[in-house]
């Protein structure tokens, strides 16, 4: 019994043995699995930080462009907002005197207008007339340059001679006259000659006979 208890006790303890050998072999193949896992996360990690990184400071280069940007346009703003109320302080009163002086120009220009426009008006009148005389006067000049048979004939033949109505009654009624006589005279004379013309035949009949 104890050769049989001292075998079971050795095969026992051969047995423990491998099952701690085993274990511990198990143990340690998980654990180097582990750490690879960790070291791929932690690689993997790594690379996500840098890229971040990098990230991270390009946006914070955005950042400072932008806000060097918005510095400016703030600062323009200022500029520009000091600019208007300067103006509002000192050129808008200028500009409300000048539109009260125009305004005062307007109405009396309104109310001196009307004058001006009957100024004007008899100014045209007198013109016109001055024109008229002028051209009365270019046509009195012309027709007095004009030689008397000229203007004879114009008298008493046409009706754009500058003589009063009058005047062409006049002239032609004495022109009708001296026709009248003229025609007279002629016929007197040819008849005249006419019968002496004859006598001096009978005349010279006599004489030859």
């Amino acid at each position: 019994m104890p050769s049989s208890r001292l075998s079971e006790l050795g095969q026992s303890s051969s047995s423990n043995g491998w099952n701690s050998e085993a274990s511990v072999s198990v143990s340690t193949s998980r654990l180097e699995a582990a750490l690879r896992k960790f070291s791929k996360q932690a690689v993997l990690n790594e690379y996500k930080m840098k890229d971040l990184e990098s990230r991270l400071s390009e946006n914070m280069s955005n950042f400072r462009a932008i806000d060097s940007l918005l510095q400016e346009a703030f600062t323009g703003l200022q500029r520009n907002s000091k600019r208007a109320d300067r103006a509002l302080q000192t050129q808008v009163p200028h500009i409300n005197a000048e539109l009260e002086e125009s305004m005062e120009s307007l109405t009396q220009l309104s109310q001196t207008l009307p004058k001006i426009q009957s100024q004007v008006a008899d100014i045209r009148v007198v013109h016109d007339s001055g024109r008229e005389k002028a051209q009365a006067l270019v046509e009195d000049l012309v027709w007095l340059n004009t030689e008397f048979y000229e203007r004879w004939r114009s008298i008493i033949f046409t009706s754009s001679s500058p003589v009063s109505w009058r005047w062409k009654a006049v002239m032609r009624t004495l022109f009708v006259i001296s026709f009248i006589l003229c025609s007279w005279l002629s016929w007197i004379a040819l008849s005249g000659a006419y019968r002496a013309h004859r006598h001096r035949l009978v005349w010279g009949e006599k004489l030859m006979s």
